[in-house]
């Protein structure tokens, strides 16, 4: 039978600027005026073509992707790399510029909040609107009505216009909708970026019993976390190109890597003009992770090493860290231990066990200090890195709570059956 989805040479174009036209007036009127900046700076007007073609963007360009039945793909990117202009093109949106796609089965999208509600309709009106355009029967609507309402927690506002929905409101019954009318292939864009963490947990929970089911979803996010735990395999966008397609971890690992906006190192090899004074000045500041990747997990054993200079003999030294995470929390302060140096070259590391910090991103500041309550010289922002999150053995994957993230022991035991209903005491 082939792919359940298609892509073939896809490419979509669009006009800035462009603004949409009606009357013989507005459009004489408007080419005039582009004739008018044409002259005035210069551009030739013998080749109308090539002066368009200076305001043409290109959100997807060559795109080929062969997507089988019961796949679950992540699809990711930065800001613009044409993630949403994609699934507009698969959800029959938009039409492409360029190329062709091919469904094979009914298709049911969640792009925006509130896509393919009518605002003056209730809640109940338009899940068998929805269920219509999916070209399902009046009775298999019905079949599925009370677990959509019920999914949606809305059950109160059902027979409400949805123009009077908050955004909670329009999502949840937006993925009930989604998620629940069987379609073959389910295409979802940044889903878990409304909602509550609750609401988000059961949206994640639905997707993987939808891809056990054997239909194909297509998932769009930032968060790297749910793309790695539900996606088996990524396609990565780049300026509207398909930079990488393959297994999910590997994907995700090197897009986090690629754009991430660490400072992972800095050197000042310059003993004269190296930030300080005249007593202490820096030599280095880096962070080392231990093991074979250069990727930061909330498990990875960090080495933070930081060297410097000490101009004054038979001063006692010592570095003081502090890490802050990007809200400008301090979440700890480490020393090492102070020690009486002569004059040259300093190196202290702070070893941070894996499985302690949580993922976001972290600043370094550290701080040389005398006589262990003087400080000498501090370097705000020396380093800034970001943790990432990993697979995880649970059916979470929203943000785990907490500034800090440690595995500690746990003892656990049975410790005997109930008797009608009552516990033993432990």
């Amino acid at each position: 039978m082939g792919a359940i989805v298609s892509v073939e040479n896809l490419g979509k174009k669009y006009h800035l600027g462009q603004t949409h036209t009606y009357l013989l007036s507005e459009k004489i009127q408007g080419n005039l005026a582009s004739l008018y900046r044409m002259l005035r700076e210069g551009k030739s007007i013998r080749n109308p073509i090539q002066n368009k073609a200076e305001t043409d963007f290109w959100a997807l360009r060559e795109v080929n992707v062969e997507i089988q039945e019961g796949e679950i793909v992540g699809i990711i990117g930065c800001n613009g790399a044409g993630k949403s202009t994609l699934l507009k093109i698969l959800s029959r949106i938009t039409d492409p510029t360029t190329g062709k796609i091919t469904l094979r089965g009914r298709i049911s999208s969640l792009l925006e909040v509130g896509t393919g509600f009518h605002p003056e309709l209730s809640g109940r009106e338009n899940i068998f609107l929805n269920g219509a355009i999916l070209g399902m029967s009046k009775a298999e609507i019905k079949k599925k009505f009370d677990e959509i309402v019920a999914f949606s927690e809305i059950e109160k506002f059902i027979d409400t216009p949805v123009k009077r929905y908050s955004s909670g409101m329009y999502v949840r019954l937006a993925f009930a909708v989604a998620a629940h009318l069987e379609p073959e292939i389910l295409v979802l864009d940044e889903v878990l970026a409304v909602g509550d963490a609750q609401f988000q947990k059961k949206c994640l929970g639905k997707m993987g019993n939808v891809a056990r089911e054997g239909r194909t979803v297509l998932f769009v996010s930032h968060n790297m976390t749910a793309i790695r735990d539900l996606c088996k395999r990524v396609v990565w966008l780049e300026s509207g190109l398909v930079r990488e397609d393959g297994i999910a971890g590997e994907v995700v690992s090197r897009y986090l890597y690629k754009y991430s906006s660490a400072v992972r190192e800095q050197t000042w090899p310059d003993p004269e003009s190296a930030p300080g004074n005249d007593e202490v000045r820096l030599h280095l500041a880096r962070i080392s992770p231990r093991g074979e990747s250069p990727f930061i997990t909330v498990r990875t054993p960090l080495d933070m090493e930081f060297a410097y200079w000490n101009n004054v003999p038979g001063a006692e030294l010592n570095a003081s860290m502090h890490m802050y995470n990007m809200e400008g929390m301090c979440i700890f302060n480490s020393e090492s231990e102070p020690r009486i140096y002569g004059k040259g070259l300093v190196r202290e590391t702070c070893h941070i066990p894996g499985n302690f910090l949580n993922d976001g991103e972290y600043k370094i500041m550290i701080m040389i200090v005398k006589d262990r309550s003087t400080s000498l010289y501090q370097q705000d922002d020396v380093l800034v890195f970001e943790v990432q999150d990993v697979e995880r053995n649970s059916h979470w994957h929203g943000k785990w709570l907490g500034v800090v993230r440690p595995t500690f022991d746990w003892t656990t035991e049975f410790v005997g059956h109930s008797d009608n209903g009552v516990s033993h005491d432990v």
